[in-house]
């Protein structure tokens, strides 16, 4: 009875970690590191660091969006998605917030180490990306339970947020943290990144469309309506991979490289099933095939890079 218990308590925490979200989080560290790569500057220390620290960070928001989604009342019956561990009860909010505290903690340790690792004594450096860590941090906490006001991913600006920190800041950063330099040509697939993971949590908006607006959780799908935001998400596909063909043609990268374009068939498949169905299980399978796609683009491209 008592492994039993504990079997359902583990379950309950990696129902809150979801596990799933967690390769779209790396996806940004392995296209930075390619990036990186094509340059001949590769730290194998800094990508799994840098890894590690995405997804402790990711499982942080995770947490806090299960956490900040119950104590709102965002989360209800009618909702679509997966259950969430603490309005389903299976996890108190109590427990939550200690899990949170305790994943914050591992996530600045392993930021604080990866960023010795990559620059040593150079304080300067230091101090800065700890800014930037400390600004993701509080990203990942504030967008469902917010500090004293609406959570800002209630108000429309969660789109914002995963085109920084999953794009600009992911992307570039991780190159930074490998070159200790920046130019403007990784700009162009930092922002396709960027826009891919946009795309991603425009999806589930989307989906959920009806009941964020009931429920007050007004994101930017729920400001735009469902039409405009169905014409929202071929916008950010098209300027992705227009962004991505400018930069491949600018290089030159090679062949191999050109393969990362090869998600544009499930991407678009994925965007005309969001065009043609309300079906939230349709929605949710669209959901897993562009977050796989967005990971696949980055681990291609990554490749001809490290390649080139």
């Amino acid at each position: 009875m008592e492994r039993l218990a504990k079997r359902r308590h583990y379950q309950a925490w990696l129902l809150a970690a979801r596990p799933r979200t967690l390769p779209l989080a790396c996806a940004s560290i392995l296209l930075g590191t390619g990036l990186a790569a094509s340059v001949d500057a590769f730290n194998g220390a800094v990508l799994l660091l840098a890894l590690l620290t995405a997804i402790a960070l990711q499982v942080l928001s995770n947490l806090a969006n299960d956490y900040g989604d119950a104590a709102s009342g965002a989360d209800d019956q009618s909702r679509i998605g997966p259950s969430r561990a603490v309005s389903s009860g299976l996890l108190t909010p109590q427990a939550m917030r200690a899990g949170m505290v305790i994943t914050a903690i591992v996530a600045a340790l392993l930021g604080l180490l990866l960023l010795v690792t990559a620059f040593g004594n150079q304080w300067g450096q230091i101090v800065t990306f700890l800014l930037l860590g400390a600004a993701s941090l509080l990203a990942a906490v504030t967008y469902t339970v917010g500090l004293g006001g609406t959570p800002y991913g209630y108000r429309g600006l969660g789109d914002i947020a995963v085109f920084i920190f999953f794009g600009l800041l992911g992307v570039l950063g991780t190159y930074y943290l490998h070159t200790h330099q920046l130019s403007w040509l990784p700009l162009l697939p930092a922002a396709a990144c960027g826009l891919l993971a946009t795309a991603v949590l425009n999806v589930n908006n989307v989906r959920d469309i009806e009941s964020d607006a009931r429920n007050g959780k007004i994101t930017l799908a729920v400001r735009l309506g469902r039409a405009n935001a169905i014409n929202y998400h071929w916008a950010l596909l098209g300027i992705a991979l227009l962004l991505t063909l400018i930069y491949l043609v600018a290089l030159p990268v090679p062949l191999l490289g050109w393969s990362c374009l090869l998600v544009a068939k499930p991407l678009t498949d994925a965007a005309r099933t969001l065009s043609h169905t309300r079906d939230g299980e349709m929605l949710t399978n669209m959901l897993k095939k562009t977050a796989i796609s967005t990971l696949l683009y980055s681990v291609l491209l990554s490749i001809g890079l490290a390649l080139f």
